[in-house]
């Protein structure tokens, strides 16, 4: 299948940029004929058909802040719609991000190719409605620049590149109800999902049912009101676990948040260690990840924690892929349920070792290498249908 790319940022860049990354090397590694347009690329992608950076030029990168966030991604959905309409039927696919894509969608409508749109997150009202509230009620206000302050127009921008898109691509249950609950059909609403890499997160040592080792949590994300690090600190202090277990805070916190969570992040059972390099060798020494969000797309955390034998005790939002008794799910914001479910854990760690146990034994399920299949089967599902 000859598939056109689109990513108006930096692939291979930490987040959205590993998993753009991750998605092409996954259709390449399945047959298809990819031509990547980005701004620019951190990584070499072997095996693309073509690659065009519309943020460099004679060899050398432009900075974004040269033309500004906003212009730069229309820029670049100019360039691509304009090569789109240009190309006509050499396309079967076209794969687009948000809010660099709408000319783009609506290129591929114009052509008669099959336009998929990735959904990193809950439906964009959805999402500034919920870290709005919750920032709210903590007394911490959002940075201007920050991606889930509410901003009306690309509300809009974002609400014509969902209505215009053949396809929506939502990473879990969660994400996609909030478009259900938005009046979207369900025929263009599927379901894939992201990865971890075996090679950054190898497998750890068979896990212990040790009942003399305090228990082992973590927290990894970035600290801000919508990941709920708040409920994760309430919950380990409530559930009086904090009296013997060691919690790790992993991740930049904003500066205002911060001051907010100080006393509980004081506790002597809290170490916060901010940004690491090596998140897996913290979730190979833990034993649960906590990730109590009030609204997420599917985080890469819960593929990478489960990979490295941490059992999970996330919010439904967090948009976790979990198996048949390997996590604890509550509703967001129920501090009472996550503080219940440390007291199980800590109390039965034979429960704990054999949930980890079946956590491992699903890490074959959860890689890219696996994402990649489940994608490449909705492409070739969905062209089909369209033809």
């Amino acid at each position: 299948m000859r598939i056109l790319y689109s990513f108006p940022h930096r692939v291979g860049a930490p987040g959205i940029g590993v998993t753009a990354e991750q998605q092409i090397r996954g259709l390449v590694a399945h047959g298809h004929d990819v031509d990547l347009w980005c701004a620019s690329s951190a990584v070499h992608v072997a095996g693309v058909r073509s690659i065009t950076s519309t943020l460099e030029a004679r060899g050398r990168r432009i900075p974004r802040r040269a033309l500004g966030f906003e212009r730069a991604l229309a820029y670049h959905d100019w360039r691509v719609a304009r090569a789109l309409r240009g190309a006509g039927s050499r396309y079967e696919a076209v794969h687009c991000w948000g809010l660099g894509s709408l000319r783009t969608l609506e290129a591929a409508q114009t052509v008669g190719v099959h336009s998929f749109r990735e959904v990193t997150n809950t439906h964009t009202a959805f999402s500034y409605a919920r870290a709005s509230r919750e920032a709210r009620a903590l007394g911490v206000r959002m940075p201007r620049n920050h991606s889930h302050r509410p901003d009306r127009r690309r509300l809009r921008m974002e609400e014509r590149e969902f209505r215009t898109a053949d396809t929506l691509l939502v990473p879990s249950d969660y994400v996609r109800q909030t478009f259900r609950d938005r009046g979207f059909d369900d025929q263009q609403l599927v379901r894939h999902q992201y990865g971890f890499d075996p090679a950054r997160f190898p497998e750890p040592t068979a896990p212990t049912a040790d009942t003399h080792m305090p228990l082992r949590a973590c927290f990894v994300g970035h600290g801000e009101p919508r990941k709920g690090l708040h409920h994760a600190l309430s919950a380990w202090i409530e559930s009086g676990v904090a009296a013997t277990g060691e919690l790790v805070v992993c991740g930049r916190i904003l500066p205002a948040y911060g001051r907010v969570l100080s006393p509980l992040l004081g506790h002597r059972s809290v170490t916060t260690i901010g940004f690491t390099s090596d998140v897996g060798a913290v979730m190979r020494a833990c034993d649960v990840l906590i990730l109590p969000s009030v609204e997420e797309g599917s985080a890469l955390v819960t593929y990478e924690a489960q990979a490295s034998g941490c059992v999970l005790l996330v919010s439904e939002a967090a948009g976790a892929v979990v198996g048949i008794d390997t996590a604890l799910v509550h509703r967001p914001g129920d501090v009472a349920a996550l503080a219940a479910h440390l007291r199980l854990l800590d109390a039965d760690r034979s429960r704990l070792a054999a949930m980890r146990a079946r956590t491992l034994a699903r890490r074959g399920q959860l890689t890219w290498e696996a994402a990649a299949s489940r994608l490449d089967a909705i492409y070739r599902a969905r062209v089909e249908d369209s033809g």
